[in-house]
């Protein structure tokens, strides 16, 4: 089935981290006011860009109001011509916005990495080619793979609720077409979930979180990447993190 592609989100994003059994109960209660999207399981694919040293995420220690990354999406393993996204994540004051476009792979992976010409001549391209000219010298730092079910309020259209499983991460696999077999990100049995909505929470579904002992936490799978991978790593990396390393996971 074809993707909707929709070029621009405005809203605020909540994350949970789930065990197997109150995901499963999660997803029980709420068949009254949501329900699984046409797309069914997606496999979504993405590679976030930095600078050498990256400096994007590490501006994130010090957890500023503003914080913005790049990345490049497909949903499954690309092919050459596949359709992808890019797309830049800003968060400010607790609200998230994403602009993208879209592109065949390749051509879109060509032009974050060597600079080459896109077709696209839109308004938001012009603003990727910002943030490439602001932070100069962006590489492809980290590959993230991850299964998704995502859920649509029944009532409220706007609603959207993803569980993410199977989080995985490599520093080194970085061309999506050969898949993402890296390093597990959760620990065994757990469920990422993120509650996406332009507005305030509806208490139907409050109600649900509290019954079953949901709270929000704060988490990033590309700070979280970074944290780990750099764990192992300080030395190749060329800097070291804070004992906490709070701001890569809250980026």
């Amino acid at each position: 089935m074809d993707r909707t592609y929709q070029d621009t989100f405005e809203r605020k994003e909540m994350k949970y981290l789930l065990s197997d059994d109150q995901y499963k109960a999660l997803l029980e209660g709420l068949l009254p006011v949501a329900r699984v999207d046409d797309y069914g399981l997606t496999h979504i694919y993405n590679v976030y860009f930095d600078t050498p040293d990256f400096s994007l995420i590490r501006t994130c220690l010090g957890k500023p109001l503003y914080r913005e990354k790049l990345r490049l999406r497909t949903y499954g393993i690309p092919e050459e011509d596949s359709p992808s996204f890019i797309e830049i994540k800003k968060k400010y004051r607790g609200i998230v916005y994403k602009r993208r476009i879209k592109a065949p792979y390749e051509q879109a992976r060509s032009y974050l990495e060597m600079g080459t010409e896109l077709s696209d001549h839109s308004q938001i391209r012009h603003e990727i080619d910002y943030f490439k000219e602001i932070h100069r010298g962006l590489v492809p730092a980290m590959a993230i793979a991850y299964d998704r079910i995502a859920m649509q309020g029944i009532l409220n259209p706007s609603l959207r609720l993803t569980f993410d499983t199977n989080l995985r991460y490599s520093r080194t696999e970085l061309d999506l077409r050969g898949g993402n077999h890296g390093k597990t990100l959760l620990d065994p049995g757990q469920v990422l979930l993120e509650i996406k909505i332009s507005g305030a929470m509806d208490r139907s579904l409050s109600s649900l979180l509290d019954r079953y002992q949901i709270y929000p936490a704060t988490y990033s799978k590309y700070g979280e990447s970074c944290r780990k991978e750099m764990r192992e790593h300080e030395v190749r990396h060329g800097f070291h993190l804070p004992e906490t390393a709070e701001g890569l996971v809250y980026a």
